[in-house]
């Protein structure tokens, strides 16, 4: 648990909730590009609907405009390496959506998609697991690439200065349950995440209660 965040942080949270939204719409534009199942890109189309919306209801609390792209992002396109990237993003975008319904309890239908988004891609990812090498093996490769870059992507999000007091906390608090998550899935060896603390952590969920947000996909290198 972390302590809740004072009414200063409401700001804050919303402008990084809105470009975290902006960046999973053109992740989930560019994801159904690649080489999905016929039952993801169903999803991904839903989601993009809803991606839109949200977006567009940032917009409106904050009186600006995202910065829309004229190329989408390149995504991986091997299934198993890009089931990853979504489900890691999102379960990032998951734990902000719950900062968020934390000073705004009015959004609470936004962390509710956020579950469902979360639980999919969850679900999706424990297919491939389940699966034999090296479809399995390259999901935990990529998985381990992804958790090594975590570290970066939470740090711009919480760069703000009325965030400063808390920083520390709710770093450690992201990626303990990140960590515990991929742990739970599979995706990660207990030695191979960066937060000690997650292990034995009980509060992972499960693909049903999507227990993170946005939160989308993309790699480091886009900036997410």
């Amino acid at each position: 648990m972390i302590h809740p965040l004072p009414s200063s942080c409401e700001r804050a949270i919303l402008e990084q909730f809105l470009k975290a939204e902006a960046m999973a719409l053109w992740a989930v534009r560019s994801a159904q590009a690649q080489d999905v199942p016929p039952a993801v890109l169903k999803f991904l189309r839903q989601h993009e609907e809803e991606e839109a919306k949200h977006l567009k209801q940032f917009e409106l609390l904050l009186g600006v405009s995202s910065h829309g792209k004229t190329a989408l992002p390149r995504m991986p396109s091997q299934w198993r390496i890009l089931a990853v990237h979504l489900y890691g993003y999102e379960t990032l975008g998951l734990e902000f959506a719950r900062l968020l319904v934390s000073l705004r309890p009015d959004l609470t239908s936004i962390l509710e998609d956020e579950e469902v988004h979360v639980g999919f891609f969850e679900h999706e990812a424990r297919a491939i697991l389940a699966l034999e090498r090296p479809a399995a093996d390259g999901a935990r490769q990529a998985a381990k690439a992804w958790r090594r870059r975590l570290p970066r992507t939470v740090d711009r999000y919480l760069h703000d200065e009325s965030l400063a007091p808390f920083r520390d906390e709710l770093r450690q608090h992201i990626l303990d349950v990140i960590d515990a998550r991929f742990f739970a899935v599979g995706l990660l060896a207990r030695h191979e995440g960066g937060s000690p603390k997650a292990e034995g952590r009980s509060g992972t969920g499960t693909a049903a209660d999507g227990g993170a947000s946005p939160f989308h996909a993309a790699t480091e290198s886009r900036r997410f």
